[in-house]
């Protein structure tokens, strides 16, 4: 849940302001926006309480809250299961992703769908393919966007799905047309997109950037990379413990060294501090302009 901090520093109560999707509050029930946390396992929750230590090894443990719609209110009693820091962020990360879909899909008048890439990992190509699968198929263009991505090694593959031309269309006895390649059982998107990345964006979301600009995918909107982009690998010490030491340089085609080299963009947009509490993206606004002027 997250709070209305307004309302903690004039009173010290804890007003839920909203609940995060798939939580342990969102999934237990009986709990909604505007209700107050009277107590946790039956101690008061004021001022002072320290709401940590109350959860301090309760997580993947039954917690009973009392909750009310005022904060005098009686209340009702509401069991919860605390998850760990690492579910939490990765709760986190969806919703943040799902609020930055349906706000590309409402500037851009349901035309254009939205992709994130948290890393370049197995896993985040998987959700890639999900997500394209599930929500973009539909739509007129995509935003891809590799804001944040710390790097990993699957920027090829990434790279495919959105390279990857239509050529053929298959029409089954009894069925809608569609692309032969996703008939065939291969990854393709064949739609238009642009890029978006920002300086947080490091090794190997860097090479996507240069591959996605090399194959002349699409425009490259927000912020130069980082200019990390340079693989290593573990070493390990005699005493057991490792160092990571360059193993392989990175350079373009043209020979140019990548690393301390940002990438750069061709349509500059950044972020102004503050925008979050407007809840407004520049670098977004920039990519959704860019793409719908592409597709006129």
């Amino acid at each position: 849940m997250r709070w209305d901090a307004a309302e903690y520093e004039r009173s010290g109560r804890l007003r839920v302001a909203e609940l995060i999707p798939l939580g342990p509050a969102a999934v237990a029930g009986g709990i909604a926006p505007g209700d107050y946390v009277l107590s946790a396992d039956g101690v008061p929750i004021g001022p002072h309480t320290n709401v940590d230590e109350l959860l301090a090894f309760r997580i993947g443990r039954r917690v009973a809250l009392r909750v009310a719609s005022t904060p005098g209110g009686a209340g009702r009693e509401v069991a919860v299961r605390p998850v760990n820091a690492g579910t939490e962020k990765g709760l986190l990360y969806r919703e943040w992703v799902e609020k930055n879909r349906a706000y590309v899909e409402r500037v851009s008048g349901g035309r254009l769908g939205y992709v994130h890439m948290f890393d370049m990992g197995e896993a985040s190509l998987q959700q890639l393919y999900v997500d394209l699968d599930a929500q973009n198929q539909a739509r007129d263009g995509v935003v891809i966007d590799v804001r944040n991505n710390n790097g990993g090694f699957v920027n090829v593959y990434a790279t495919d799905v959105f390279a990857r031309r239509p050529y053929l269309v298959m029409t089954p006895r009894g069925y809608p047309a569609a692309p032969a390649r996703a008939q065939l059982g291969q990854r393709a998107l064949e739609r238009p997109t642009v890029l978006v990345v920002n300086r947080h964006s490091l090794s190997d979301a860097e090479d996507f950037t240069e591959g996605y600009r090399t194959l002349g995918l699409g425009k490259v909107v927000g912020e130069a990379t980082a200019g990390w982009i340079v693989f290593t690998w573990n070493v390990p010490l005699v005493d057991g413990s490792i160092v990571r030491l360059p193993r392989s340089r990175i350079t373009t085609l043209a020979g140019e060294t990548m690393e301390r080299a940002p990438r750069q963009v061709d349509v500059p947009a950044a972020r102004a501090v503050g925008e979050g509490y407007d809840n407004r993206d520049s670098e977004l606004d920039a990519a959704v302009r860019q793409l719908l002027s592409q597709l006129r």
